[in-house]
């Protein structure tokens, strides 16, 4: 049969119950609305709160762990190499926590074509002097440019410049918290003193707020250069070395490989952080989960619609029928019907999901933890623009099969008859 007399008659149809066609179209707006908005503001609220953690964080993170040494004097002598020695508080061995050859390291990860950047750091445990109460804190010594093109250090300076901890000699960046504990602004000087009991004293020139209020209460930030001074250590003096991967999900298998090829210990972000990436999935799988629902209980609509269209229009089904329309024909005319439906309702649905979510965009979102974040987040992803216009159409289609399946078993002869 003709395509076009097909897609006349549907479209006849169609505007014959156009109140119907109407409401059955409204519901899968509706839903492909909701469902793009939804999806929309949690993944960029899962994006906003892993950022907090997952941006700072690095993907492998190469160091050397103080543990005790598990090869005991005991266990190499001869004597005893066959027995079983049980040895009671084992102390730490006398290795350093200083990453043996670093430069050699961050040669091979600089030919590594996996990994993206690394920037070296040190941490270094200190006691800010408030008068006469000392307050516990560490600094953090960086690779100013490489900590903000790799983790976003220089988004979280929410007063200075994060380039004047390698401008100013003998400077510091405080956290938020811990300035306010020592009503430090910028400009001003603040006295630590080391864990080996020597006194320095550091000018602020930033103050950062991480959003993470406990860290923000102990941590501050110099230049590398800086907290080797404060430690005592030499040039070469490296404790952690932060690695960025082109592929995070390959952080295991490689912090395995380095941890065999370099001899240090290896932390993976999955390692360190597998409750946000839980949290995450949930989140997701639950905004799924409901926007699914909604494209569903439209597609009931459609269906009960469908239903109501043939049952009323059996004369017109019967004289298609009698005129030398096939089952076929007749399935195809209410397919026709149920996906344009689904075409246009699911149009007019992807639109009001990208105007809500503009507009969602839009709000004012004002925090003291997140002064980074402006606005409401919302992940404006084509993925979501897809997968609704596919389940609109696939829903509208299995709608309108059952329906269309019925109107071409229709037998004319019973119909006429009976009129």
């Amino acid at each position: 049969m003709n395509l076009k007399l097909i897609i006349d008659i549907a479209k006849a149809l169609l505007l014959a119950r156009w109140r119907q066609t109407l409401v059955a179209a409204i519901g899968v707006t509706f839903s492909i609305g909701m469902f793009i908005t939804l999806l929309s503001f949690m993944t960029g609220l899962n994006d906003m709160l892993d950022g907090l953690i997952l941006n700072r964080t690095p993907h492998i993170r190469l160091y050397n762990e103080i543990k005790p040494n598990v090869n005991q004097p005991i266990n190499l002598a001869r004597s005893y190499r066959n027995s079983h020695n049980f040895i009671h508080s084992i102390k730490a061995s006398g290795s350093r926590q200083t990453l043996y050859n670093n430069g050699a390291i961050m040669q091979a990860l600089f030919s590594d074509k996996r990994v993206i950047g690394f920037s070296p750091k040190i941490t270094a445990l200190v006691f800010f002097n408030d008068g006469a109460i000392d307050i516990t804190g560490s600094v953090n010594g960086i690779d100013v440019q490489k900590e903000s093109k790799l983790f976003h250090f220089s988004d979280y300076i929410i007063a200075g410049t994060a380039s004047d901890l390698e401008r100013v000699p003998n400077s510091l960046v405080l956290g938020k918290g811990l300035a306010d504990k020592l009503l430090a602004d910028l400009g001003d000087v603040v006295q630590l003193t080391t864990a080996k009991g020597e006194i320095f004293q550091l000018k602020v020139v930033g103050h950062f707020q991480s959003g993470i209020l406990e860290l923000d209460k102990t941590q501050s930030y110099a230049s590398i250069i800086t907290t080797q001074k404060l430690l005592g250590q030499a040039a070469n003096y490296i404790t952690d070395i932060q690695v960025k991967l082109t592929d995070m999900k390959q952080a295991p298998d490689i912090a395995n490989e380095y941890r065999q090829l370099f001899g240090s210990d290896a932390e993976d972000i999955q390692t360190a952080n597998s409750q946000f990436e839980t949290g995450s999935f949930v989140r997701t799988l639950i905004s799924y989960a409901v926007g699914i629902t909604l494209l569903v209980v439209a597609g009931f609509g459609i269906y009960n619609i469908l239903n109501m269209m043939i049952f009323e229009k059996m004369d017109t089904i019967a004289i298609l029928k009698a005129i030398g329309f096939s089952g076929n024909d007749v399935k195809s005319i209410f397919l026709v019907i149920a996906l344009s439906i689904g075409f246009f309702g699911g149009l007019f649905g992807l639109m009001l999901g990208l105007g809500l979510s503009m507009l969602i965009d839009q709000v004012p979102f004002t925090t003291a933890s997140l002064p980074t974040i402006k606005t409401y987040p919302i992940n404006y992803s084509i993925s979501f623009y897809v997968i609704g216009t596919v389940f609109s159409l696939v829903t509208t289609f299995l709608a309108g099969w059952f329906p269309s399946r019925k109107a071409s078993q229709v037998d004319p002869v019973i119909i006429i008859r009976g009129k």
